[in-house]
């Protein structure tokens, strides 16, 4: 690490392309591609046809998830030992410096951010993903737009297995059922759900057992922390953002989406607010809509 280097704690949880080019070139890095589709659209298919040299491809199906259930959600997270064992197959370390990438808008490479972050692990998300690191020009930084070789390899990369030690999920970092279920009636709490609007509000529901939402949960979609340009809002709007809906400082934030995926987008989007400390209620609604004892809401928030 040179004297200009970021420690790895001040790795900032959003990266712009340029960031992430410089954080890239440090040896203790190491760039994951983590674009999935739950359909099967993408996936290992997508990273081989065209990917940032030298990346790696994390699976979040297998990788970033345990089995589905009905008692733990559709992508439950995985043991301990299970994310070690995945993320020392992927080279990274504890103390790795992990720079993390989709194609979208970072719902999928979001969650692996914030499963480092969460154990004490510096990483950091892509914003704009791979279009905003080609519009930078690449690997050398030289303008796409000018004409200049942008290059993207398909190169299966194996890194050297690395050591990863198992760090416990603990509750500074996610939140049970039952601790989700009593901040919705909490004053003192705020309990967010990160899915569109009209499966918040019960209008629709293509996955779930049922409709509708945690009963006190507010409703801040995950794509409402990108402007137009698909991009992260400044920190600013994102502090407004968040405050519309009562995350207040001292407040006891939960978030949730619908299987514990987009919801890290909402997370991130916290921490580049300012907000510490927020949770991650990991089964999400497809935990709580199967659990025909929980109750459900629906429309507006109240």
């Amino acid at each position: 690490m040179t004297p200009t280097d970021p420690a790895p704690a001040e790795v900032p949880p959003i990266l712009d392309a340029q960031q992430f080019r410089e954080l890239a070139r440090r040896p203790d890095a190491r760039v994951i591609d983590v674009r999935w589709a739950l359909d099967g659209s993408k996936g290992r298919h997508t990273y081989l046809a065209g990917h940032i040299p030298g990346a790696v491809y994390a699976d979040l199906g297998s990788d970033l998830a345990a089995p589905a259930s009905r008692e733990a959600g559709r992508h439950p997270l995985p043991s301990p030992e299970d994310f070690a064992a995945a993320m020392s197959r992927l080279g990274i370390a504890n103390g790795t410096v992990v720079l993390a990438y989709d194609d979208t808008d970072g719902s999928q490479a979001a969650r692996l951010v914030w499963m480092l972050r969460a154990v004490g692990t510096p990483a950091g998300l892509l914003d704009g993903g791979l279009g905003a690191w080609l519009e930078d020009g690449g690997e050398d930084g030289s303008p796409g737009s000018a004409g200049r070789s942008v290059r993207v390899t398909q190169d299966d990369v194996a890194p050297p297995r690395a050591r990863f030690a198992p760090t416990p999920w603990g509750p500074e970092a996610i939140a049970t059922i039952d601790e989700t279920e009593a901040a919705g009636r909490s004053a003192g709490a705020v309990v967010i759900d990160a899915r569109a609007g009209e499966r918040y509000r019960g209008e629709m529901e293509p996955m779930d057992a049922r409709a509708g939402h945690v009963p006190g949960a507010v409703n801040a979609p995950f794509t409402g922390n990108l402007g137009q340009d698909g991009r992260f809002l400044p920190p600013a709007a994102l502090r407004e953002r968040f405050a519309a809906v009562g995350v207040h400082e001292g407040a006891d934030v939960i978030v949730y989406c619908g299987s514990g995926v987009t919801a890290a987008h909402d997370l991130l989007a916290l921490e580049r607010a300012g907000v510490h400390g927020a949770r991650l209620f990991p089964g999400s609604w497809s935990q709580w809509s199967a659990d025909e004892s929980r109750e459900v809401a629906t429309g507006p928030e109240a």
